[in-house]
């Protein structure tokens, strides 16, 4: 009888092969209109470097989207659940790891958050097991309601922020407040994600011409953003107060915890391969 067990079962493996799933890790793109994320935005040595943490490094993918929009938007999650939903399908990944950068991550909590809002939804929220969100904009910026308001952040801040877009229009700080209180998950008092949301923030700008450490991911940003700094909390990147980016989630690390040599990690810099950023990444996953 147990010989006569063994080969039924034998034979129905040879019938109905085992499928092994697969890991994989997304890139996710903060503010703006990205056609080529990889180049301008996070560079192949950030991403060739953190995708070797997973079993099979070719399990990835770079999202090209325009956050310029409000995150609910078709091009916005729209573009972003459709880009995750052909890598999920094409790799067969049921094990997601979604690595966002400042609004990004705010684009990712909304589908995460609103799971009956659109149909490709469920599928992402179901492949995807945790989020690492670098330097997240969770609770807005100060910088945004200033652009808005059309002073001089806005020639100063441009080239990060895009100017009036309606991603920007969204990061201020009181609409932020808004979207966590109704519509977004994951901050105190509000429902939780339901996925792990790991934090790393940015807490300083360093910007001194004689330090080396000052012209990684380009020298002009940190002198951009230490000016944009006098405007914020002791503790920021040069975007985003520490406390924004500790609103939703729970933090990972704050830079200099775990950076080489302690070092801060700028707006600029936390989506870089500066200070050892990316191997850390790498290891946690």
């Amino acid at each position: 009888m147990k010989i006569k067990t063994t080969l039924m079962l034998l034979g129905l493996l040879a019938v109905s092969p085992v499928v092994f799933a697969a890991t994989g890790i997304a890139f996710v793109h903060g503010t703006g209109k990205q056609t080529n994320a990889l180049a301008d935005y996070w560079t192949s040595e950030f991403v060739n470097s953190v995708r070797q943490g997973i079993p099979v490094p070719n399990n990835y993918t770079v999202i090209n989207c325009d956050f310029d929009q409000y995150m609910w938007e078709e091009t916005a999650a729209g573009c972003l659940a459709t880009q995750l939903n052909s890598f999920i399908q094409a790799k067969n990944i049921d094990d997601l790891i979604l690595l966002t950068h400042s609004n990004g991550g705010n684009v990712v909590r909304w589908i995460l958050s609103n799971p009956t809002w659109d149909s490709r939804y469920p599928a992402v929220i179901n492949a995807t097991s945790r989020v690492i969100a670098l330097a997240p904009s969770s609770g807005g910026t100060p910088l945004a309601d200033a652009v808005n308001q059309g002073n001089v952040f806005e020639t100063t801040l441009g080239w990060l922020l895009g100017y009036g877009s309606n991603a920007v229009k969204q990061q201020q700080v009181g609409w932020m407040a808004n979207y966590n209180n109704t519509w977004l998950f994951g901050t105190a008092g509000r429902p939780s994600l339901g996925k792990p949301f790991e934090v790393v923030v940015g807490s300083d700008v360093d910007s001194a011409i004689w330090d080396s450490d000052s012209y990684c991911a380009g020298y002009q940003y940190q002198v951009a953003l230490e000016t944009t700094q006098n405007w914020l909390d002791s503790c920021s990147d040069g975007f985003l107060n520490c406390s924004s980016q500790k609103a939703a989630g729970t933090v990972w690390f704050t830079d200099k915890q775990k950076t080489r040599g302690q070092e801060p990690l700028s707006h600029q810099q936390s989506r870089r391969a500066c200070f050892n950023l990316d191997t850390l990444i790498r290891n946690h996953i």
